[in-house]
This record gives C-alpha cells, sequence and structure tokens, in this order.
C-alpha cells in the first residue's frame, strides 16, 4: 500500500516540473513579429504592359495607381498586394491612341474608372520568389490571375525611412475582360494581338508603427 502511495507521486511531481518550465518559457519567449506593410511610391516605380501591334510589340503605361504590399520575410505565404490603378492615366505617347483606349472600344473609363488587383494566395517559390494569385478586375470583371513575384530587396533609404523593391509579371487575355477592339487587314491577321504582359516594378515605403496612445 505504502509502494503504490509512493510510485503516484513522482510522476505527479515530473508533470508538475514540466508544467512550471512551460509556463516559464511561455512568458518569456518574444511576441510573434508583425508582417510589414509597404505603400507603393508612384514616383519610384511602374506599371506597364506589351500588346501585340501587327507584328511588334507596343508599350504602354498607367500613371496614376496606389496600393499595399503586405511582405512577411520569414513566411511569404503571409504576404499579400493589393493595387488600384487609375483607367484614365492610361498613356502610349499618343494622343489620339491613348483617346481612343479611353473609349468604350477599350477601357470605357467613364463607365469603369478603376482596375484592380487584390491577392488571394501567396506561393512561396524560396525566399525572394512567390506565385502571387487574386483577383484583376477591368471594365468590372473580375478574372483570377497569376503573377510572378520576386522580392529585389529592403533596406533604409537616406530620408530615415525602410524602402522595398518589388517586381511582378503576368500575361493576360483582354477578350476576357471585354476590352475587345480589333479589326482584321487585308491578307488575314489582326490589328492588335489578345495577349497582353504585364509588369509591375514597385519600390514601396515601409508604414512606420503607430505610437503608442499617451497615458492619462
Amino acid at each position: 500500500m505504502f509502494r503504490s502511495r509512493f510510485s503516484c507521486r513522482r510522476p505527479l511531481a515530473a508533470i508538475a516540473a514540466f508544467l512550471a518550465v512551460l509556463t516559464i518559457l511561455c512568458l518569456e519567449a518574444p511576441p510573434a513579429r508583425a508582417a510589414d506593410t509597404y505603400t507603393i511610391d508612384v514616383g519610384h516605380s511602374n506599371v506597364s504592359f506589351l500588346i501585340r501591334h501587327f507584328f511588334s510589340k507596343v508599350p504602354g503605361r498607367f500613371g496614376k495607381y496606389e496600393g499595399t504590399i503586405v511582405y512577411d520575410a520569414e513566411d511569404l505565404s503571409k504576404s499579400s498586394v493589393n493595387v488600384t490603378i487609375d483607367a484614365a492615366s492610361i498613356n502610349t505617347d499618343v494622343a489620339d491612341r491613348d483617346k481612343h483606349l479611353k473609349s468604350g472600344d477599350f477601357f470605357d473609363v467613364e463607365k469603369f474608372p478603376k482596375i484592380t488587383f487584390t491577392s488571394t494566395k501567396v506561393k512561396p517559390l524560396g525566399k525572394t520568389k512567390a506565385q502571387v494569385e487574386g483577383n484583376l478586375t477591368i471594365k468590372g470583371v473580375s478574372k483570377p490571375v497569376t503573377l510572378d513575384v520576386e522580392v529585389l530587396g529592403t533596406g533604409p533609404d537616406a530620408w530615415g525611412n525602410t524602402r522595398g523593391g518589388f517586381e511582378g509579371r503576368t500575361k493576360v487575355n483582354r477578350q476576357d475582360f471585354g476590352v475587345a477592339w480589333n479589326k482584321v487587314v487585308e491578307g488575314g491577321g489582326t490589328v492588335l494581338g489578345d495577349e497582353v504582359e504585364i509588369t509591375l516594378n514597385l519600390e514601396a515605403v515601409r508604414q512606420k508603427p503607430a505610437e503608442p496612445a499617451a497615458k492619462k
């Protein structure tokens, strides 16, 4: 009877000691680091595209856009991207062409002023590369697309901020979004191709953490 009681005390004591150590470790563990949020610096970024015109590729770009990049360097899968583009800011360096692109034949900017991309999933491909899945909305039509993204680096700038460089590339079919104008040329073929190559070269500034509320 005495031996039975004694044998029960030893495992109970070991469990108590383990729980005590676990409690101390939990109290001393640093809080989980939150992902950093970066705001796109339009003055040092570029949102551009390429589309076939007859036999060559013609470039264009958008001059007005905004967005944020939530970047988790330790776990890219916890990152995200949100970008909003002013469709009327399209620029191909030809005024008449830009006017046509803003019309109902293409982007219909008066009715659909914004182009948006919102990520839904990030699939890491190493420490600096990932596939970013998301929804691209043009002319009110949303379609899933995947961006091939590379983190070009992060670090301090000359003004006390932290900056990051990010590059994303994808291809879409403009017909999927109702950007459908085209013209058949004599002898076959069309003036424009349907595939559009999109490139985002983004420089962004890390948002500073909010100041703690002053104690009363």
